[in-house]
């Protein structure tokens, strides 16, 4: 018991610490970074949405937006409205919102081709969506450690689907999705962590269908 106990205390002091240093701040820029890419009075669907902060802080900047979120791991607490789905079918019909928003999802899932899809199934408008590159050097120890370190604690798959810039411009191009916007420039941590796991695995995309 007592080393359960030792054990118990180790975890929620690594959580508050990440949360603190890493999470909050990393939601509160990336909610920057998103928010101004989505359209006017656009309904949006976050799949893979988590505890829904960052949609949270999206909607308090953009209050014409309405938000809600899609998991398969609903949390005991939330920041938007969640249902859960299976991790394949997004449970809404072709054209049920505007926007359609994977924001470090894809990675997580069996196939990102297939949840992509789902994705331009659903979307009127578009895709907004935030992920990871391979292109850099030593990108995949880093992705890899970075994605366990944010995510072994709650639970969520990792199997490390990481696709280079090529590889996500050929599944747009399957699936009939042009480029509308597309960043590198994600600022997501103070200097000397963004030093070490920015330097370019990260972009930020506007998806659009080819006819648009």
């Amino acid at each position: 018991m007592p080393s359960q106990d030792r054990e118990s205390r180790v975890t929620n002091a690594y959580r508050s610490i990440y949360q603190s240093l890493i999470s909050t701040p990393r939601a509160g820029r990336l909610a920057g970074q998103l928010g101004v890419w989505v359209p006017r009075g656009a309904s949006v669907l976050d799949v893979g949405c988590g505890d829904g902060l960052i949609d949270s802080l999206i909607l308090a900047a953009r209050p014409d937006l309405s938000l809600s979120g899609i998991d398969v791991l609903v949390r005991p607490v939330s920041h938007i409205p969640v249902q859960a789905f299976d991790g394949h079918s997004i449970p809404l019909p072709a054209g049920a919102v505007d926007i359609v928003m994977f924001i470090d999802v894809l990675h997580h899932t069996d196939d990102p081709t297939a949840l992509l899809a789902e994705g331009r199934r659903v979307a009127r408008q578009g895709i907004l969506l935030k992920d990871h590159l391979t292109d850099p050097f030593l990108a995949w120890p880093t992705l890899r450690l970075m994605d366990f370190a944010g995510n072994v604690q709650h639970g969520v798959a990792l199997p490390y689907h990481y696709w280079s810039r090529a590889q996500w411009q050929e599944a747009f191009g399957r699936l009939g999705l042009r480029t509308a916007n597309w960043t590198e420039s994600v600022d997501l941590y103070p200097a000397l962590v963004s030093w070490l796991f920015g330097r370019g695995l990260h972009f930020v995309a506007l998806l659009v269908p080819e006819a648009a």
